[in-house]
């Protein structure tokens, strides 16, 4: 991964900041402690992974701001990618991921979600945070972690490091794998033994089944006899069955053909009814056209009348409108003849109005003359006033200094008689709060015995549940059975059913006999179902109660909490109460002070003093405020005289402008009369009127007429209904007399027809009385043959019962096979998964990895380490060791990870070395593993972040490691250093300066 540029906007202390890492090959971030070096790291990590030193997303968002965003552009693998991470506080975060194209712009990567993408980035970069942290970025505190833990803690360090967990996960799930299939194992083993125990018996099945054969051949030769026998008596009985079905078909077509002539009797009356009203609408034949042709004229007169109606209703209507104009141009010139009466009333009030006003004239001299006297005496007030203002304002000051200091006495003398009373009454609380500290507790102690009695209504609700499952599990099996036996009456009610059992045919009283035993069991398995109901129902009542006194317990069991809660309250304020009796003691004495010293006024001594001497002085200047402020009162009260003459004046023009208007109103009030005259008598409308008037008299329309006609026409309307009833009744006549005819001719072949069926029926009970019954012999042949055929049954059935045994058998026989093949590949996989939780264990294939990478790590180390120290250091990872509880004779080693630094002044302990020379290796070390971690994780370091390492690194440390960083730069296409000591800014080219200002955190490029 290059960086090639990062914007940030709110993230941590920077409001808006943007750095292009275009050019940059070996740079050094500086600044400050604060100012923002660290957290501008930071914002790498959390827009390419989410994660940062912050406890959650929203921690890292500016303090004054409400939403963080990071723009982060970087090349992997030769394409240039982008990725920008945002969240908003009290929202979910966004993330879009993108790459750039050949033209030069971004095309989306985002997947539907935030972790989708965030998996996306992942397999692009081939780094996940773990990693990067602990390769490419060597954060700050963290450079002596893996030398400062416990040999045994470094392997753990190192398979934490190398992520070998996932084989320890590999492992404990083969273990458990191992463990699954050996139980099931023992389950199929144990599954076998009665398989053997059933096959065992299979010898004296296929004996019974070969003995129930041979009885039921000799039954069936015994039964196909006695069949033969009843068939052929049936075939005879069946034949005196035909006659009879001819007999009773001769009866009742008999009847059928009585209750027609009895129907066809009815029609024929019905028509002749028919036949005599027709008859009779046609005699009135004269009378109804006589009617219906006076109705004719009524409508012919009613219509003229309704002409004159609508044109006398016109005119109206005109003669109407031209009032209504003549109205509405009278009701204009009346307004405008009373518009200008009223202004001229209101010029002659104005009039009278300003001679009231210009009599007031030497009343308002005099007093502007008063007016000029005081305002001389009120300046002479207002220069003395001038010179005693200073003092009063003092003493005013004094005043409120000296009422504030006793107001400030008087207000904590109060407050502190508050807290007395206040104390009082809560020492009055006392009793009652242990009363109910006393009740409380003892409700408590209630809703326990409740809650206790709630889970047993809560247990036997269960077991009622628990009985409801298994009737409802009786019942449907009962209904299931029933349905069977249904089907089976059903095969047996077709033609020609054959046995359920045998598939052989029935005759009727085998058949019968079936029919019967089915639906006797099917009545059993109602009764069966009948029970079960009942005693559904009886659970079902009592889970109801069950459920409801579960109910109520529970809504009485919800003040248990609050209880509880107030409880505590209580006891904390009785705890509270016994730190009162003291306080109250001490301010009780505060208060007693208090009072004895505003009693005695013993506050703001100084300026009560200061405040003697002003009065004093403002007494031998003889400036009295009453009579200042009567003689400005004076002078205000005579200003009116300056408004009045004000008003004189304005009067007297007034005067002039109203003794030019009223000449015109009063002649503008003559032309509006005159108008109003014209228009009354002489205008086109008035004219108009008058003519309309004219040809409404010449219509001479009557309304009284027109509605007697109305009426007359109203009352000959069923004429109008008679008339065409008359119509169809001369229509239907032919019809009715053609269809009483028919109705004779019916009757007469109904009546033929019947004497012919009566000797048909003569002659065939005659010939039934000569055909023999046979029904006796059938009877008894009929009850042997079910005999036969019920043993039948039972020998079917038990050869049944034999063969599903059989067959029981060899399926038996089959699970027995496959179960134990089933066995022996459990028992395979068990022995398996037992071997790989071995090799994934920690001294398996864990400790086998960590073996063949240390020899790389090491070489690395040492690699880093010689441009360090100029070859002065050797490191050496050490895995195995003597125990110290061996002996000489038998040697025991254990597993460990040892270090051992060599110099030239031998092998010593990490512990012995300055800080500089521990850095130098804990460096080589972080370095030789984040390329070692990189590497594992399919990618190259192309970036490296040190974030520390500087402050404990003397001079010559300090030029070794930057000359490590400049030698080893050839290696990374970018590293950035972070300190803040200036002394070795100089040292590198390009510098990022990191400041820490009002708006936040700024960066600054130096090259």
């Amino acid at each position: 991964m290059i960086p090639l540029q990062l914007t940030l906007k709110n993230f941590l202390s920077y409001r808006s900041a943007m750095l292009d890492f275009r050019g940059l090959h070996t740079a050094c971030v500086c600044g400050a402690n604060g100012a923002g070096k660290s957290s501008l790291l930071e914002a790498i990590t959390w827009g390419l992974w989410g994660q940062s030193r912050a406890a959650t997303d929203e921690d890292v968002i500016n303090a004054g701001a409400n939403d963080v965003r990071v723009d982060f552009t970087f090349v992997s693998d030769r394409q240039t990618y982008r990725v920008i991470r945002s969240r908003t506080r009290g929202k979910s975060p966004t993330l879009d991921f993108q790459v750039e194209t050949q033209s030069g712009n971004f095309r989306t990567l985002t997947p539907k979600g935030v972790r989708a993408t965030q998996e996306e980035i992942i397999r692009h970069l081939k780094l996940d945070y773990e990693t990067f942290i602990n390769s490419a970025y060597l954060r700050q505190g963290r450079a002596d972690e893996f030398m400062l833990r416990r040999p045994s803690d470094r392997k753990q360090i190192l398979a934490d490091l190398l992520k070998l967990d996932r084989y320890e996960v590999l492992a404990q799930r083969a273990k458990e794998r191992s463990k699954e299939l050996k139980g099931q194992g023992e389950q199929l083993d144990a599954n076998l033994q009665p398989l053997k125990v059933e096959l065992e018996q299979g010898e004296a099945i296929e004996s019974s089944q070969k003995e129930l054969a041979e009885k039921l051949a000799t039954l069936r030769q015994v039964q196909e006899r006695e069949s033969q026998q009843l068939q052929q008596l049936q075939d005879k009985q069946r034949d005196r069955a035909s006659w009879q079905q001819q007999v009773d078909w001769q009866q009742d077509r008999t009847a059928q053909l009585e209750r027609e002539y009895a129907r066809l009797l009815e029609d024929r009356s019905s028509a002749q009814q028919r036949l005599a009203e027709v008859q009779q609408i046609c005699d009135r034949e004269t009378e109804i056209t006589t009617g219906y042709e006076q109705l004719l004229h009524l409508q012919q007169q009613e219509e003229s009348w309704a002409q004159k109606f609508q044109a006398d209703r016109d005119a109206q209507q005109q003669k109407q409108q031209l009032e209504q104009q003549l109205s509405r141009k009278l009701n204009d010139l009346t307004l405008q003849l009373r518009d200008q009466q009223t202004r001229l009333e209101t010029l002659d009030q104005q009039q009278r109005e300003l001679e009231e006003t210009l009599s007031q004239t030497p009343d308002v001299s005099a007093a502007l003359q008063r007016l000029h006297q005081h305002r001389q005496r009120l300046q002479e007030l207002d220069q003395l006033q001038f010179q005693v203002s200073p003092l009063l304002q003092r003493r005013s000051h004094l005043l409120m200094e000296v009422e504030r200091a006793r107001s400030q006495m008087a207000a904590r003398l109060e407050q502190l008689q508050g807290r007395v009373q206040e104390y009082a009454d809560r020492l009055a609380q006392v009793p009652q709060l242990r009363q109910q500290i006393l009740e409380v507790t003892a409700e408590i102690e209630s809703l326990d015995k409740q809650k206790v009695y709630r889970d047993r209504v809560g247990e036997k609700g269960q077991d009622r549940n628990t009985a409801i499952a298994r009737l409802q599990e009786s019942q449907q099996t009962c209904e299931k059975q029933i349905a069977e036996l249904q089907v089976k009456l059903d095969l047996l009610d077709q033609p020609n059913a054959a046995c359920p059992l045998c598939d052989r045919s029935l005759d009727e009283h085998h058949r019968q006999h079936v029919v019967e035993k089915t639906q006797t069991q099917q009545e059993h398995l109602h009764e069966r179902i009948w029970h079960l109901r009942e005693q559904l129902a009886t659970c079902e009542r009592d889970v109801q109660n069950l459920r409801l006194e579960y109910k109520q317990l529970t809504e009485a069991l919800r003040r248990h909490d609050g209880l509880l809660q107030q409880q505590g309250q209580l006891e904390a304020a009785l705890e509270q109460i016994s730190d009162i009796y003291d306080r109250r003691h001490e301010t009780q004495s505060e208060l007693d002070e208090l009072e004895s010293a505003i009693a005695a006024g013993h506050y703001a001594l100084d300026d009560q003093s200061e405040l003697q001497t002003l009065e004093r002085q403002i007494k031998s200047l003889d400036y009295d405020e009453q009579t200042h402020a009567l003689v400005r009162g004076e002078e205000k009260r005579l200003r009116w005289a300056e408004m009045k003459q004000a008003t004189l004046e304005e009067a007297r023009r007034k005067q002039t402008r109203l003794d030019r208007q009223k000449p015109e109103l009063e002649g503008r009030l003559v032309e509006l009369r005159a108008e109003i005259e014209h228009l009354r008598l002489h205008s086109d409308i008035q004219q108009n009127l008058q003519h309309l008037e004219r040809a409404i008299a010449q219509l001479g329309y009557d309304r009284d007429r027109h509605n007697t006609i109305i009426a007359q026409l109203r009352s000959s309307q069923s004429w109008q209904l008679q008339y065409q009833t008359l119509q169809q009744a001369k229509a239907q006549l032919p019809q009715q007399q053609a269809r009483l005819a028919e109705l004779d001719t019916t009757l007469q072949a109904r009546l033929n027809e019947q004497q012919t069926l009566k000797k048909r029926l003569e002659q065939l009970s005659a010939q039934m009385e000569q055909t023999i019954d046979y029904s006796a012999e059938i009877e008894q042949l009929d009850k042997g043959v079910q005999q036969r055929r019920h043993q039948m049954d039972e020998v079917l059935a038990e050869r049944g019962r034999v063969q599903q045994r059989l067959e029981q058998l060899q399926r038996d026989r089959d699970r027995y096979e496959e179960t134990a093949q089933q066995l022996q590949d459990i028992r395979r996989q068990c022995r398996v998964y037992t071997e790989l939780s071995r090799a994934f264990g920690k001294n398996g294939l864990q400790t086998l990895m960590i073996e063949n990478i240390l020899p790389h790590l090491e070489a690395q180390t040492n690699q880093i380490l010689a441009r360090l120290t100029g070859n002065q250091l050797h490191v050496q990872f050490v895995t195995q060791k003597a125990s110290k509880s061996s002996s000489r004779r038998k040697q025991k080693t254990i597993d460990t990870l040892d270090i051992l630094i060599a110099d030239a002044r031998g092998t010593r302990p990490y512990e012995t070395y300055s800080g500089g020379e521990a850095f130098r290796i804990n460096f080589s070390i972080r370095l030789a593993l984040a390329r070692l971690l990189a590497q594992r994780a399919g990618t190259s370091v192309q970036m490296l972040i040190v974030d520390e390492g500087f402050g404990t690194q003397d001079r010559e440390g300090c030029d070794r490691l930057i000359a490590s960083l400049n030698a080893i730069a050839s290696d990374f296409s970018c590293i950035l250093t972070v300190t803040h000591m200036p002394q070795f800014k100089e040292a590198f080219q390009t510098r990022i300066e990191v400041r820490k200002t009002s708006e936040g955190s700024q960066l600054q490029l130096l090259n």
